[in-house]
């Protein structure tokens, strides 16, 4: 029985903290298992007379501690598992303290912790009060030097801002000295230690100046990070054009570890990656794994601005770097990738990930107002949706005004943690608008749905559209407000022609009636174009007119999403037991026309043949039953294999690489096609198909080709599976993250063992529980992207992953917490199957020793 009770932190009690850290200088002396560590801290107090210093500090051995020199006895500071109390001190002080800690016992991955036998660190949210006692939080800037030493097994020594000395010691041990000029938080400081090779080059700044870029990697690797190095460059040359951002220090590095709890980290000066989005080549990594790396080399560089320079005041404002690094880096992604195409997989991630954290218990604000583990909050609430929320204030205001706004707000609090309410602040006063109502997105959870209705008048040529918001209840919010939602509407005749250009309709209150004259007849209505609010649309259009915005929307993003729809309701109506098999071919139709469509890019040809993925479609119903839905999309997928058979053939030998590879867009959306058409057409196993797949899999040059055959290979099952699977991991077997795709490939098998197979894959001699990547590929794939199998009626499922969590949870809580959402759902599905989840996080609950991180997200998903 669990006796203590995690208090939460509350926005609510925010105080600033009541002294300036002016400067941290650190020494590291650096030894595997008995690290030291000596910080000195330039302190004055700016707070209350009186009140002590209390600084964060867990799992560190003390030392020594001194101030202004005099060491402190035992009885002149409090210390306990959190941290470091003292109780007089002056108002301006030194403070040296001394402490001892094991980084090769780290397997929490936060703090100083060894990966690959090298040094690395993960100070974000609250690792650094693991390496040294500091107060950890991000409104305590300080400039930060660091001196460390080494055995010059550990040729690099790398920490933030810029080299000032470096030198031999005795003993085959050498040092290095660090110095940012700028003022950081804690969360922001990083250490990297060892042996590795590096990629340099350099880039010419719009002012002038040249900025050495250095990657640093294992030895052997730097080939791979050639990529990343020119997404970096690219980064640097459009946060100047788009936003007027210029890099400040004379080196920028990044250092790529295997051992990651992050994608990656944007630590001043030296941004640390998870391995996986840092290293590509055409053999070992897919256009997808491409994408991720051009996006989040440019996500982490751009926080160098909206994050750095400028950063949170308290962590319940993560929203303020984190949205708005990921709308800048979505922006970046589609002048890269080609805006409509981007955007369609913008959304689709949105809904998958965010739309469903909306819809359960684990729903929160987008700037919340309380927790227990700030580490369960980094989220897609706050990364996503925080985004949309940005790109919807771009849209009301205008690019210019929009633009005007963020110069202020980098001009106005550079060098400053800040809040929420400060940034809105400088648009409003941009843009010469009252944004006091818009700022309820950033404090209420929950997709709003948004139901349009409209009324066509032929005798007086008038159309009426009336738009209506609700928002259901979630978590602590039972009641909600209206909120400003920009709708912008286009109108279009049964043929695709252009009635009205795109209008933005601003829904401001429960209802809205707008209307348009010099409509004389009933048009085809494109609302909700471009995705412009973060809402579930609901319309009164028929079949037909979805049919037509399918068959010619200019707006490539409607015309994806009419096809999403009718598929939807084709697949749930089967799901329901009223299948429409004229409705599936006349759908199967409509989408080879589609492909037929000469105009339209291959990428976007690939994602109209994304049929709506099984969570997704669970969400639409009140209680999902995941193995019909499978069945259902399943036929789907049979019906246009068999319909269009030969389009489908065709196109996929059409679209098969020639030549060099290239990483461009147009390349990757030839290659995304082809292996569209590899998936359509293992619905259809019939021998000339099954022989097409394996020739796309045997002859693959590339990983987007051998991936594209591998899964197809995998669905068919039987020997057709075993045998591609087994020569797959022979190729690649002594590649780590190549064979973290073999892994997760196999989390994703639909077959009715699939289970069985997962299970003894945690213990193949290649599975090591303790990487987050490894552990990700496998127990999370199956229990996020396998549904059929995981929401199993015998609720094996659920209790293997309660199983994965407990385990895990004894040394890697934030891994271990991104575990709990699925199963958070509970709701969503039949009460057999909701019982059985609900069994699984009360034992969860009430297991001994639980951390804190898993604590929390599963009682609320109880809740």
């Amino acid at each position: 029985m669990r006796t203590e009770t995690p208090q939460a932190v509350r926005l609510s009690d925010y105080r600033p903290f009541p002294f300036a850290i002016e400067t941290t200088d650190l020494v590291f002396d650096l030894h595997p298992e008995a690290t030291r560590v000596r910080a000195t801290l330039r302190i004055r107090r700016t707070g209350d007379a009186g009140e002590p210093l209390v600084l964060n500090g867990e799992r560190l051995k003390l030392i020594s501690a001194a101030i202004d020199g005099q060491t402190l006895s035992a009885n002149e500071y409090g210390l306990d598992e959190e941290g470091l109390t003292l109780h007089a001190v002056p108002d301006a002080f030194v403070l040296t303290t001394e402490v001892e800690i094991n980084p090769a016992a780290n397997k929490a991955l936060m703090g100083l912790y060894m990966s690959g036998g090298r040094f690395c660190t993960q100070c974000e949210a609250e690792g650094f009060r693991t390496i040294t006692f500091f107060p950890d939080r991000p409104d305590v800037l300080s400039r930060y030097t660091a001196r460390i030493e080494a055995d010059r097994g550990f040729p690099h020594l790398l920490s933030n801002g810029n080299l000032v000395a470096s030198g031999a010691l005795e003993g085959n041990r050498h040092f290095a000295e660090w110095k940012d000029p700028f003022p950081k938080p804690a969360y922001l400081f990083a250490l990297v230690a060892g042996d590795l090779d590096v990629l340099t080059d350099r880039f010419v700044t719009m002012s002038g100046r040249t900025v050495d870029l250095r990657i640093f990697v294992d030895p052997g690797q730097a080939s791979r990070a050639a990529y990343a190095l020119d997404a970096l460059k690219r980064s640097m040359k459009w946060d100047e054009e788009a936003f007027g951002r210029e890099y400040d220090l004379d080196l920028f590095m990044i250092v790529a570890v295997r051992d990651f709890n992050f994608g990656a980290m944007e630590n001043k000066g030296l941004n640390i990656f998870n391995s996986s989005l840092l290293l590509a080549d055409p053999e070992t990594a897919t256009d997808l794994d491409y994408e991720r790396i051009e996006a989040v080399v440019a996500h982490e560089y751009f926080h160098n601005w909206t994050g750095n320079r400028i950063t949170c005041r308290d962590w319940f404002q993560l929203c303020l770097k984190e949205g708005f690094t990921v709308f800048r880096d979505q922006s970046f992604s589609a002048d890269q990738r080609g805006a409509a195409v981007q955007r369609i997989k913008d959304v689709r991630a949105l809904r998958a990930r965010q739309f469903a954290e909306d819809a359960g218990p684990l729903a929160h604000p987008v700037r919340p107002s309380s927790y227990m583990k700030i580490d369960n909050f980094y989220t897609a609430t706050i990364y996503e949706k925080g985004a949309e929320i940005i790109r919807m204030l771009k849209t009301l205001l205008g690019a210019e005004a929009f633009r005007r706004g963020a110069d202020l707000y980098f001009e106005r609090h550079d060098g400053q943690a800040t809040t929420v309410e400060a940034f809105i602040a400088c648009f409003a006063e941009a843009s010469g608008q009252d944004l006091t109502d818009f700022f309820a997105w950033y404090e209420q959870a929950g997709t709003p749905t948004v139901a349009l209705t409209s009324r066509h008048d032929a005798a007086t040529g008038t159309l009426e559209i009336t738009l209506t918001q609700t928002t259901a209840p979630t978590p602590g919010q039972p009641t909600k407000r209206a909120l400003p939602i920009p709708v912008t509407i286009g109108l279009l005749d049964h043929d695709g022609g252009v009635l009205r250009d795109s209008e933005i309709v601003v829904l401001d209150g429960p209802t809205k009636t707008v209307r348009w004259d010099g409509v004389p007849a009933a048009p085809v209505i494109s609302a909700l174009r471009g995705f412009s609010a973060p809402v579930n649309l609901t319309t009164d259009a028929r079949p037909v007119e979805r049919y037509a915005l399918f068959a010619g929307d200019p707006d490539l993003f409607n015309r994806w999403e009419a096809g999403q729809s009718l598929a939807r309701d084709l697949i749930l109506a089967r799901t329901a037991g009223t299948p429409d098999e004229v409705g599936e071919e006349r759908y199967a139709d409509a989408l080879g026309q589609a492909l037929l469509d000469e105009a339209s890019e291959p990428a976007f040809k690939a994602l109209l043949m994304a049929l709506p993925s099984e969570a997704d479609l669970a969400l639409a119903l009140d209680l999902a039953d995941p193995i019909a839905i499978h069945h259902a999309r399943d036929a789907l997928r049979g019906r246009i294999a068999v319909h269009l058979g030969d389009l489908l053939r065709r196109l996929h030998g059409e679209m098969q690489s020639a030549g060099e590879f290239s990483a461009a867009a147009s390349a990757a959306g030839r290659r995304a096609l082809r292996n569209a058409c590899a998936d359509i057409l293992a619905a259809d196993p019939h021998a000339e198909n099954v022989g097409r797949l394996m020739g796309h899999f045997e002859a693959a040059t590339n990983m987007t080709d051998a991936m594209g055959g591998l899964f197809p290979m995998v669905q068919l099952g039987g020997m057709a599976r075993e045998k591609a699977l087994a020569a797959f991991h022979a190729k690649w077997r002594d590649e780590p993250l190549v064979l973290d795709k073999w892994f997760s490939v196999q989390g994703r098998d639909p077959a009715e063992d699939a289970l069985e197979r997962v299970i003894a894959l945690t213990r193949h001699p290649d599975f090591d529980k303790t990487n987050p990547n490894r552990l990700r590929a496998l127990v999370s794939t199956f229990a996020n992207f396998n549904p059929a199998r995981f929401h199993d009626v015998s609720g094996a499922g659920y209790r293997f992953l309660t199983e994965q969590i407990l385990m895990v949870d004894a040394y890697n809580p934030m891994t271990a917490a991104r575990l709990v959402e699925p199963l958070g759902g509970w709701r969503r599905y039949a009460p057999a199957l909701a019982d059985q989840m609900k069994a699984a996080l009360r034992e969860i609950v009430a297991h001994p020793g639980l951390s804190k991180n898993v604590l929390e997200l599963a009682t609320k998903a109880l809740d």
